[in-house]
């Protein structure tokens, strides 16, 4: 029976799950009709090697409106600040940057970055954006269009992310297509929806919303900081996450054990914590990816044919996230072997996590925090 509830999962996947394999919708570039001002909250803590190129282009960006970029200097020991000064010396840009004060108990780094920037900002309407993110420079005027038509609190993209790498390659376009099956896009950006869900590298809110939600102090010791934020911002208001072809992350992850750090430090946060979701989670991508495969492989009959159904509408899934990231459609035929590294990835974390391991972060360790 396990051939047969495989592929009853993927049938419902499939054609009920908020058409999450789309990989849309994209935001397109456009002009609002009102230009309010707009301050620019960068958090940022050893980011040398990529700071200059973003602060460029979020000075380069063609709004009608007041923009001003903050720059919170989280302590690092790399000069990140001067790096940003200098990239743009003498342009008479509008960056200020902050020291960060030192990080309180209970709040995470980059939360507690992000709240002395909005208590330093003035404006209306505020741009979360990470120390990692190239912006085109008709993204903010996008941004601040999408915030009206129709009107939601909040607008969050899944930028580009870098796919240049072997372990890019493989596991990145993986990463935005699982991000997209936990949280269907269609059904974030449907008010009658519960499911909310943002991605941090992108962020405007409105901050009337931000204070209805008691500010960034009510989320302070998040780990998974956007999506926790969009869960508190959704219950009083409508939000929306959609891709981005107007921003880039020009982070890196040279190597394989770069992601599987970078998914093990919150795989287990995600999961509450739980050994009993951990089983659960495990069990159905069992059943999702290798049940499939197997039986393609090695049964016989009706068996066989579920199998091979259930493998094939997996695969098909795949091909609209590999097209965005221009990969060939046979990688889809590896999807199963890449969720076996995510997987391997969640149980590690949870493994770390029962070891009194906590989650890290530039340099800092977390533990216990959601």
């Amino acid at each position: 029976m396990l051939a047969l509830l495989s592929l009853c999962i993927w049938l419902y996947l499939f054609f009920a799950h908020g058409k999450f394999w789309l990989s849309a919708p994209e935001l397109l570039p456009a002009s609002p009709p009102d230009a309010p001002d707009v301050d620019i909250i960068i958090p940022a803590r050893d980011e040398a090697e990529t700071i200059g190129r973003v602060v460029q282009s979020l000075s380069a960006q063609e709004y009608a409106g007041k923009f001003r970029i903050i720059l919170v200097d989280d302590d690092s020991g790399d000069g990140t600040a001067d790096i940003a000064r200098a990239a743009l010396a003498g342009t008479g840009s509008n960056l200020e940057v902050i020291a960060g004060a030192p990080k309180p108990q209970g709040w995470s780094g980059k939360l507690w970055a992000v709240s002395q920037g909005v208590a330093h900002a003035q404006a209306s309407v505020l741009l979360l954006a990470d120390a990692d993110i190239v912006h085109d420079p008709r993204h903010l005027a996008a941004l601040v269009a999408r915030l009206d038509s129709p009107r939601v609190d909040m607008v969050s993209e899944m930028v580009r992310l870098n796919c240049a790498s072997r372990a890019e390659r493989w596991l990145v376009p993986a990463f935005v297509y699982f991000f997209q099956m936990l949280y269907p896009f269609a059904w974030v950006n449907d008010p009658m929806s519960k499911v909310a869900a943002a991605a941090g590298g992108t962020v405007l809110i409105r901050r009337e919303a931000l204070e209805r939600i008691g500010g960034i102090a009510s989320i302070k010791g998040a780990l998974i900081d956007d999506v926790t934020l969009a869960k508190a911002v959704k219950r009083g208001g409508a939000i929306y996450l959609g891709h981005s072809g107007l921003a880039v992350s020009i982070r890196r992850y040279p190597h394989f054990v770069d992601i599987w750090d970078m998914i093990a430090r919150t795989a287990f946060t995600q999961l509450n914590y739980s050994a009993a979701l951990l089983a659960l989670t495990l069990i159905g991508l069992a059943l999702v990816w290798w049940v499939p495969v197997g039986e393609a492989l090695f049964g016989s009959g009706w068996q066989r044919l579920c199998g091979l159904a259930a493998f094939v509408l997996g695969a098909a899934s795949y091909l609209p996230t590999l097209a965005r990231y221009r990969r060939r459609a046979l990688w889809s035929l590896a999807l199963p072997l890449i969720a076996l590294f995510y997987m391997a990835a969640t149980l590690w974390s949870a493994l770390t996590y029962w070891r009194g391991i906590g989650a890290r972060w530039k340099n800092r360790t977390y533990e216990g925090t959601r």
